[in-house]
């Protein structure tokens, strides 16, 4: 009879070539772990460098960073995963609770969360059941700026050009310019979206799309690891959904940027586009999330909504002024009825009556979040709005 045993161990040690011998290939793209610790190292950094936690300043920067605590604050699992490098005590509050001890077999069905050891002798098709499917939408809708990412193969060549920029944003000879107009993506260009930076490694000619418009593909690479060929007005969808986004520049042109941005002797202010929210008390107005009023005023806000509460033009009540942009050489009436034309499908149809009890319905009042809200005047004010369109279900600005 053969002994296996024996012939194996045979075998193992007559490997002159080493053929049986297997090393882990190794990966360039950071683990899940390893962009997690990354992530609160740039925390510590701001701590040694201010003495203090970052705060949701107007430093787009240090909110980030300030968003990013709080979320870790509100994650025990991640908090717990951090606690050796959290020289600064940020989630010593955090309570992480103890793990149950596992004993029997008892513990291990009554830690069993998603029911997997169950049997309950249920019909297949209860709808519990994990092989029942609901909630699932008929058509998949994705937006293209994350269906079509994938695992970058070249991302070696690429990981320098992200640890450079990390380094030379701590030494600040590289800051943040916040993004205002698709004209900033350009090749080579980096971007910070969703706190990871994102780097344009090629852009493409200009094509037809849909109805005529014109965009063009880019070739992006994820600080993840991963890459994709999204369309340029994507990119900036995705940019002006973030309110955190940002481009990176380097620091001595900052004072190019802000002269180029400057008002001069030369320019006529028109006015200013306002945005007011409503001090109704009226129930069925004091419901709705997320109504405001655009309009447009060539004298000072203030002096507009005095008599506030006598006009239905405001719902018969007070108002208060939530934001503002100053515009310079641009028709108003004009910027007015396209805003209104881009939220139009979101308009609020509620009829309001006056003193004397006849009947009103405002049209400048629009369902819709506020920083979507400021993100359409800054495509109204660059001119790049006529690229976009609102989609209400979504609540999001996507590019035509």
């Amino acid at each position: 009879m053969i002994d296996f045993e024996k012939e194996l161990s045979a075998i193992l040690k007559t490997d002159p070539l080493g053929l049986l011998e297997t090393k882990p290939k190794a990966s360039s793209v950071l683990s899940a772990d390893e962009r997690l610790i990354a992530s609160f190292e740039e925390i510590n950094l701001f701590m040694r460098e201010h003495g203090r936690e970052p705060v949701a300043s107007r430093d787009i920067t240090e909110r980030r960073l300030y968003s990013r605590l709080q979320g870790l604050k509100k994650s025990p699992e991640k908090a717990a995963a951090l606690f050796e490098i959290d020289v600064f005590n940020l989630l010593a509050d955090v309570k992480i609770p103890a793990p149950k001890e596992i004993k029997t077999i008892d513990d291990v069905l009554e830690e069993d969360a998603l029911g997997l050891l169950g049997d309950d002798g249920r019909d297949a098709f209860h709808p519990n059941d994990i092989f029942t499917l609901k909630n699932i939408p008929k058509s998949k809708d994705t937006p293209e700026h994350i269906a079509n990412r994938k695992p970058c193969e070249a991302f070696e060549q690429f990981e320098p050009l992200f640890k450079q920029n990390q380094v030379r944003l701590a030494s600040k000879t590289k800051t943040i310019k916040p993004f205002t107009s698709e004209g900033q993506i350009t090749k080579d260009a980096f971007f910070i979206l969703q706190g990871m930076m994102v780097y344009v490694a090629n852009v493409g000619k200009w094509e037809k799309k849909n109805f005529g418009n014109r965009d063009r593909r880019l070739y992006c690479i994820f600080e993840n690891g991963t890459e994709s060929n999204m369309l340029l007005r994507s990119l900036a969808s995705a940019l002006w959904k973030d309110e955190y986004s940002a481009q990176i520049v380097d620091a001595n042109q900052m004072e190019l940027y802000k002269n180029s941005e400057e008002i001069t002797k030369e320019d006529e202010a028109t006015g200013a586009i306002y945005v007011l929210r409503s001090l109704s008390q009226d129930p069925k107005i004091r419901k709705i999330k997320d109504l405001y009023k655009i309009g447009f005023s060539g004298q000072a806000v203030e002096e507009r909504i005095q008599n506030a509460e006598k006009d239905p033009t405001y719902l018969m009540a007070d108002v208060r002024r939530v934001t503002e942009f100053q515009t310079y050489n641009l028709n108003p009436h004009k910027l007015e009825g396209l805003l209104h034309t881009f939220f139009a499908e979101s308009c609020l149809n509620l009829d309001v009556f006056d003193g004397a009890g006849k009947r009103h319905t405002p049209r400048e009042w629009f369902v819709v979040p506020l920083h979507i809200i400021e993100i359409a005047i800054e495509l109204l004010i660059n001119g790049e709005i006529v690229n976009y369109r609102y989609d209400k279900q979504r609540q999001e600005i996507l590019g035509k």
